[in-house]
């Protein structure tokens, strides 16, 4: 085992490393996710709402395994391979056509995804429509749909944030250390998707600017702490981020096409990526920078 390794934001010594691999050995008879919560549980890996960090706590074990370091049991065979998409029913006939001013659809509501099925019908929304898909984020998440008089007009994913990005860092301003310890004040906007049949000019950015209002509240209820960045990531052949610019978000630079998750400078090469981020409080990149 080596002397130490950090992951996510925390540095774990020898002796929890060796606690991890004792703990797939002694628990092998479990699935993979169950020994995640226990190390989890152990460790007191928590979010600072309480939650566990399950989510992390399995990345780093196949980590782990991957390095030759432990053994985890055989993942069961429950369903198909990689990760989880939502499934799509068949094609119906899409709602009528959306049109108008944006001020036409005020007052917009952003209202959670909550329940199994509107979660099934959010991800095959955003599975059909969106060119990313629907993939089941790690870590924290929020989903919303966004409504007009009970009409859905767009779907949104709010995520943890990229774990190092050059140029939103240098615009902090903040040190590794520094990083590691606030990062978690930061939430990605993953997915934003205005359903093709809503052809509403400046929509995009009333949702954002709505988005900004009320995210810090909703993360804070479901996490236990309030956001004090929105960063999000725009594929720079496809987009050019009008609406972001329009609702005053910062262009701050671009990726190095790694990948938002890529800690090891391994992964294969990606589009590179304007990087946009939105200030939620007076003075957040110094409180960004606080130890």
């Amino acid at each position: 085992m080596p002397e130490s390794l950090t992951f996510c934001g925390r540095t774990f010594g020898r002796s929890e490393l060796e606690l991890m691999r004792r703990t797939a050995l002694d628990f092998s008879a479990l699935g993979v996710t169950e020994i995640a919560r226990t190390v989890c549980e152990l460790l007191e890996w928590t979010r600072l709402s309480g939650g566990l960090k399950n989510h992390e706590c399995r990345q780093l074990l196949e980590r782990l395994q991957a390095e030759g370091l432990l053994q985890l049991p055989e993942l069961r065979h429950l369903g198909g391979r990689g990760p989880r998409r939502a499934d799509v029913s068949e094609t119906c006939a899409p709602p009528a056509v959306v049109t108008g001013a944006a001020s036409d659809c005020e007052p917009l509501e952003l209202v959670l995804v909550e329940g199994k099925a509107e979660s099934r019908r959010w991800r095959e929304q955003m599975e059909r429509y969106h060119y990313l898909g629907s993939r089941v984020p790690f870590g924290a998440n929020l989903r919303y749909w966004v409504r007009h008089e009970e009409r859905e007009l767009a779907c949104l994913l709010w995520t943890s944030p990229a774990w190092k990005m050059q140029a939103r860092d240098e615009w902090i301003g903040w040190s590794d250390q520094q990083r590691r310890h606030n990062l978690q004040r930061i939430v990605n906007n993953g997915r934003f998707l205005i359903l093709p049949w809503v052809q509403v000019k400046g929509l995009a950015s009333k949702i954002l600017a709505l988005s900004a209002r009320q995210i810090p509240h909703d993360w804070e209820s479901r996490y236990g702490y309030r956001p004090l960045l929105l960063e999000t990531l725009v594929d720079a052949e496809r987009f050019r981020g009008t609406c972001y610019r329009a609702a005053n978000w910062v262009h701050v630079g671009q990726t190095s096409g790694r990948g938002r998750m890529d800690r090891e400078h391994a992964a294969p090469g990606k589009a590179i990526k304007d990087i946009y981020v939105y200030p939620l409080a007076r003075g957040a990149r110094q409180h960004l920078c606080g130890s």
